[in-house]
């Protein structure tokens, strides 16, 4: 392993053993593992009564509690309280998804003349870093110092052949919360071999509140006029399209639910952002919750976001509040590169997912509410 993998390895090491907790960061306990395995809880605060919480299984955001026009705050993400539901039951609630996020058709992909092949753990597609992706594994984890409200930074050594994936792949996770009421998610990444590499935060989102109902009456804007179109099994074609004259045209603000029954199974879409090329951070979606006043932003440095409207929960378990979780009851609004981009690699209008040795990786995404 190369010299500066050791280095990283180590402070991450010691990192993890650090239980010094920093303004604005609560740490406590949140669950045992069936294993003994202590899973720990962080709590970041500002000074409007905005709070997340974080555990170290998956860099999971458990709850995240927004106030509303008239300051009663509210947990608007999906989650559970308890370690062995997020075992078990989660659909990636919260969760950071890699080595790859989203789909990669067949299960394969070839680089630098080798070929690779990956669990078909959503058949017959490798979805979300495989059976055991980075939202099933412990992080290491500590808190740090921030302006407003504190930040919580998870780190993790991917090693070489995970999931088949090559390549040692050091990976960090920071997440801030900020007197402006935005939570920030910052990911870096290094590599000793080339490798492909898409992260992406997996939150469900209702701005009500979890546990509340149907996300449909929210109301929509996606800075994207254009989509990569999928066969059946969610793998894009490689055409990038336009929305216009289709019901995934949200570049005017709209309910979800407006023309959700003309898409089959519901939104499950990859939309190519409009980028500004010399403004890093993109405005990626603006949505809004009528009755409560909530409005979430979403800024990110990647070219695409993949808007998905809850179409598989299916109330077959319940959640945090005790309500079970039905169709449509959350969003996910997941920012990325485009989804099988390894196996597109060279298309025009197609970014590069591969990482090299010597370079950084590096995606950012600030979700602000008001």
């Amino acid at each position: 392993m190369a010299g500066w993998m050791h280095r990283a390895l180590a402070g991450v090491v010691a990192a993890g053993m650090s239980f010094a907790a920093a303004a604005g960061v609560e740490e406590g306990v949140f669950d045992t593992k069936a294993d003994g395995t202590v899973v720990k809880q962080y709590t970041l605060t500002n000074s409007h009564g905005m709070e997340a919480v974080l555990i170290d299984y998956g860099a999971i955001l458990v709850s995240l509690k927004v106030p509303n026009a008239d300051g009663t705050k509210t947990d608007v993400v999906l989650g559970f309280d308890n370690i062995a539901d997020y075992q078990e039951h989660s659909p990636y609630f919260g969760a950071i998804c890699g080595r790859v996020a989203n789909r990669i058709a067949l299960g394969k992909f070839s680089l630098d003349g080798k070929d690779y092949t990956l669990a078909t753990n959503n058949a017959p597609n490798h979805l979300h870093g495989g059976v055991v992706g980075y939202d099933k594994v412990m992080w290491n984890s500590r808190a740090e110092e921030a302006c407003g409200g504190g930040q919580v930074v998870f780190s993790y050594l991917s090693p070489d052949g995970e999931e088949g994936y090559p390549g040692n792949l050091m990976v960090s996770v920071t997440y801030t919360l900020t007197d402006d009421n935005e939570l920030k998610i910052d990911y870096q990444a290094m590599s000793d071999a080339a490798t492909p590499i898409n992260l992406t935060h997996h939150s469900y989102w209702n701005l009500a509140g979890e546990g509340s109902g149907s996300i449909l009456d929210h109301i929509l804007m996606l800075n994207a006029r254009y989509y990569t179109p999928g066969d059946d099994t969610l793998i894009p074609t490689g055409e990038i399209a336009p929305v216009a004259g289709t019901p995934l045209d949200f570049t005017t603000p709209e309910k979800i639910g407006k023309r959700i029954k003309k898409v089959e199974g519901g939104y499950d879409h990859n939309f190519v952002l409009n980028r500004i090329a010399e403004d890093p951070m993109t405005l990626a979606a603006r949505v809004t919750e009528p009755k409560s006043g909530r409005t979430m932003e979403i800024y990110t440095t990647e070219p695409g976001i993949q808007f998905y409207s809850g179409n598989f929960l299916d109330g077959t378990f319940a959640g945090k509040s005790g309500k079970k979780y039905k169709q449509h009851d959350a969003f996910c609004l997941e920012t990325q590169h485009f989804p099988d981009s390894i196996n597109k690699d060279g298309q025009p209008g197609w970014p590069s997912v591969v990482l090299r040795p010597g370079q950084t990786y590096h995606h950012a995404i600030v979700h602000r509410f008001y």
